[in-house]
């Protein structure tokens, strides 16, 4: 078949998926409508619902209650198991569905102020503009007036953002290996000058060995007379003339060769940081794309680093990144404090903050230098570890938590 000849066929959205939620009929006396049960939605909905909504270890807490955490159970066998009992009006689908509303009760009590399916889409739309996704999903997605079309396009946003954010480190990735491509061909191309400079101070110097040993055998071989005296002159002028030449030409070969050293040291100097960097980004690329939902990774996914105990204390940053990054200290089990660096919040409280953690991160690239060095100080004073991340992005953090003396933090507490 032919596809490039075939035309496209639109097809209607609407009578070819299932139903996304099929409430209980209510009697007539039962008061106002009641939010959706997990065990009503569909099951194309319930892997979205488990995997944004509950971190991994939440999840986990849950599978060991209902007895159905094996020790050797990964975050994908607990996944697709607690997927699968979602649908069950039983004890599981119950326990799930109360873990979900204790989870996100302020996202709850927000939406409860809406009463119409444009009041329930505008605080969706909000939550998704400040990047506090987990909650409102599950408040709009169980909401009364959540309509069908208003489940499928919130499930449609919620599958799309795991797609962009692979998408947007994959760009990363791609820059810097055409980076590297151009600076391959810019280390190749001084060496190709420092080669020629070097030929030309070569031939230069055997130019000004062959022009003395000329004159010499000139002054040897033929006595200078009286009649031949201007003649000497005049070639021992023009020899020293085409020597201050060479000379000036040596010097300004040599300045040009430093400063092709100076570039080649430069250009070395910025290809192996953007090379770190590279694999920085690298690294960083596979841990967002083993926390994408199951079917979006490939391969075995990596087991999540567990900091259970233990409060993470977050220093500068970008504000609308905090909700994100709570939720990666929490998915490890980690509490999470936050200090903006000085901007709204003030220093004297980092103190306080550096002494209730057991762990401090700072972006080097979204903090003022003050801040840092107070970070720091505090953390030497109380024998507390920090580690400075790359930039402010979720995946720095994510990187830094599966440092091995990151793991090794909690090893040593238990």
């Amino acid at each position: 078949m032919n596809l490039a000849k075939s035309p496209l066929k639109v097809f209607e959205l609407a009578p070819l998926a299932p139903a996304l939620v099929e409430r209980g009929e209510s009697p007539p006396d039962a008061g106002p409508p009641r939010r959706s049960k997990i065990w009503e939605f569909s099951t194309h909905l319930h892997c979205s619902i488990i995997g944004t909504c509950l971190s991994t270890g939440e999840l986990r807490q849950i599978m060991k209650k209902l007895g159905l955490a094996a020790p050797d159970s990964t975050d994908h066998d607990l996944h697709g198991a607690a997927v699968g009992l979602a649908g069950r009006h039983d004890k599981a689908a119950k326990l799930l569905h109360k873990a979900l509303d204790e989870r996100h009760r302020v996202a709850i009590n927000q939406f409860a102020k809406a009463t119409t399916e444009a009041d329930v889409r505008s605080l969706w739309h909000d939550a998704v503009r400040r990047g506090d996704i987990p909650g409102a999903y599950w408040a709009s997605l169980t909401h009364p007036a959540a309509t069908r079309a208003t489940i499928r396009d919130a499930f449609g946003e919620v599958h799309m953002l795991s797609h962009l954010v692979g998408a947007a480190n994959r760009a990363d990735i791609r820059r810097l290996c055409e980076l590297e491509e151009a600076n391959t061909e810019l280390r190749a191309k001084l060496d190709r000058q420092q080669t020629a400079f070097r030929d030309a101070v070569i031939t230069r110097d055997a130019t000004i060995a062959e022009l003395r040993q000329a004159l010499t055998r000139q002054v040897v071989a033929e006595p200078v007379t009286s009649g031949d005296q201007s003649v000497m002159q005049a070639l021992v002028a023009d020899l020293e003339r085409r020597l201050a030449a060479e000379t000036r030409r040596n010097a300004a070969l040599a300045e040009r060769l430093a400063e092709t050293k100076a570039a080649a040291a430069e250009q070395r100097a910025s290809r192996e940081a953007e090379q770190r960097e590279n694999a920085a980004l690298r690294r960083e690329l596979e841990l967002v794309e083993a926390s994408l939902p199951s079917g979006s990774a490939k391969g075995a996914t990596p087991a999540q680093p567990r900091l259970d105990g233990k409060t993470l204390l977050y220093v500068g940053g970008h504000p609308h990144q905090v909700a994100h990054l709570r939720g990666v200290a929490e998915a490890a089990g980690a509490g999470f404090l936050h200090h903006d660096g000085g901007v709204e919040h003030h220093l004297n409280l980092l103190a306080g903050l550096a002494s209730q953690a057991d762990l401090v991160v700072f972006p080097v690239d979204c903090i003022s230098h003050h801040a840092a060095q107070v970070a720091k100080q505090l953390c030497r004073q109380a024998q507390k570890q920090f580690i400075p991340l790359r930039s402010a992005s979720v995946t720095s953090l994510l990187a830094a938590l599966r440092r091995p003396d990151v793991a090794g933090l909690a090893e040593a507490a238990d």
